[in-house]
């Protein structure tokens, strides 16, 4: 054999090698893989204005805590964390199944659809944590434009309504319109948008509601953009956000899967603990006012935080699979398949069964006064008004529960009804009307003879 035959056949066999071992690292190491000097980088995939998943997404990067975990896990490797921000859980997903993404968080109904689709691409993943529910659905809801004369789902027959397709928002919009009977598909003209390009279209009159998760809603209802048609916690199913991993990560990095969930325990005891500093920082990275952070993951908020994959939350899941059918998003889900607690009953160690066992926070009427670092709550409605209508100024904001459903709403943007003495909040019209239909003497009343009632 010739000199250069030999050389040519030694290229060869190293650039095969080279290439057989990029492939190997590929495959078992995805996103997380080692840089040079052991550098590890992890990539988490996060929605930041998706506010309640901030326990795994906005506020732990801005607390730092997984970072801290992974530094002390004391295993010889120094670790990258690596924060992607999207608008909905759809590219999450995509960049998970191309391997580009080791964790990632996402609502109920995209939860299916990363579970369908790590399947059907040989890229499993597992729901392995929750962040934020809602035990009766209250983190969606339908708004419509201010000046809107619908009052009811039944308005919405033949009308367009912008929501994003496969979001936990669209399958609140399709069971709240089967319940009103109309057909989801042919009744209204569904308009596939993203959050804010829905925003976008009822503001120009070109969508005539909207049905989106947290923080929209009540984010244009505080700008003055819009009005609850629809509380999703009418359903009375719980709907809620969680994290995702892959499968090959998981089994590759457990430590590095527990040191998460570690730290997403911990940013959750910050958020309980210190909730309206945990708003205000969640406001700072996300641009979203403090008051709307506020309303979903206050003390009294839409949103309760918990890793713990409880079962009520797991049975919703198993729910869900039949409305993703029918719309065609997905076919059967393994729900059980998909759910692995493993790695979050070994990050919260002897606290697990108590967070399993936990309940939501009582409805509570809150105020946040100008400059205070907390809230005061009150035991009533009717007794928050009396303070609102004492203290005219000097009030950042006021939240009440809907007397119905318990979901919290800003005073101001509520539906007001009068019944004898007592002053009762509603998110929505129709809800209200339901209450006055079957009380005598009831009566609809607005927010400012309220407060003068109240006084």
């Amino acid at each position: 054999m010739s000199r250069t035959s030999r050389t040519s056949l030694h290229r060869t066999a190293v650039a095969s090698a080279t290439a057989t071992l990029l492939l190997a690292l590929s495959a078992c190491g995805g996103s997380a893989a080692a840089g040079g000097g052991g550098t590890i980088t992890v990539t988490v995939g996060y929605q930041s204005k998706t506010i309640n998943t901030v326990t795994a997404g906005t506020l732990l990067r801005s607390l730092g805590y997984f970072e801290k975990q992974l530094n002390a896990l004391g295993d010889g490797h120094s670790y990258k964390v690596v924060w992607q921000d999207y608008a909905t859980g759809a590219p999450i997903t995509a960049q998970m199944t191309a391997g580009k993404i080791d964790i990632g968080s996402m609502g109920d109904f995209p939860l299916l659809i990363n579970a369908a689709r790590g399947k059907q691409l040989g890229r499993p993943t597992h729901l392995v944590s929750v962040t934020g529910y809602n035990l009766r659905g209250g983190l969606n809801t339908i708004v419509t434009a201010p000046d809107s004369k619908l009052s009811s789902l039944k308005d919405l027959k033949g009308k367009k309504v912008s929501t994003s397709v496969g979001s936990a928002a669209d399958g609140t919009l399709v069971r709240a319109l089967q319940r009103a009977g109309i057909d989801a598909d042919k009744g209204i003209e569904k308009l596939n948008q993203q959050p804010a390009v829905g925003a976008s279209a009822l503001s120009a009159g070109s969508a005539d509601a909207l049905s989106q998760f947290v923080a929209w809603p009540g984010l244009l209802a505080y700008q003055g953009k819009a009005k609850a048609l629809y509380d999703g916690a009418e359903l009375d199913l719980p709907t809620f956000h969680g994290v995702t991993a892959r499968q090959d990560f998981a089994k590759k990095r457990p430590s590095v899967l527990e040191a998460f969930l570690k730290a997403q325990a911990q940013a959750t005891d910050y958020l309980n603990a210190h909730p309206v500093a945990a708003a205000e920082k969640v406001a700072k990275a996300t641009r979203l006012p403090a008051e709307v952070v506020y309303l979903y993951n206050g003390a009294h908020g839409i949103s309760t935080f918990d890793p713990a994959l409880k079962p009520q939350l797991v049975s919703a899941l198993r729910k869900d699979v039949s409305i993703l059918k029918a719309a065609k998003l997905t076919g059967d889900v393994d729900v059980d398949a998909f759910v692995d607690d493993q790695y979050v009953k070994k990050a919260l160690g002897a606290t697990h069964t108590q967070k399993l066992a936990a309940a939501p926070p009582a409805a509570a009427s809150e105020v946040w006064p100008e400059g205070a670092e907390r809230t005061q709550t009150f035991t009533s409605p009717t007794e928050l008004l009396a303070y609102l209508s004492a203290h005219r100024d000097g009030v950042r904001a006021a939240y009440v529960p809907d007397a119905t459903t318990g979901t919290l709403w800003f005073a101001d943007k509520a539906v007001w009804v009068a019944d004898g003495r007592q002053l009762l909040p509603f998110v929505a019209p129709s809800t209200a009307q339901a209450y006055v239909d079957v009380h005598s003497g009831a009566r609809i009343v607005t927010y400012s003879e309220a407060l003068e009632a109240a006084s």
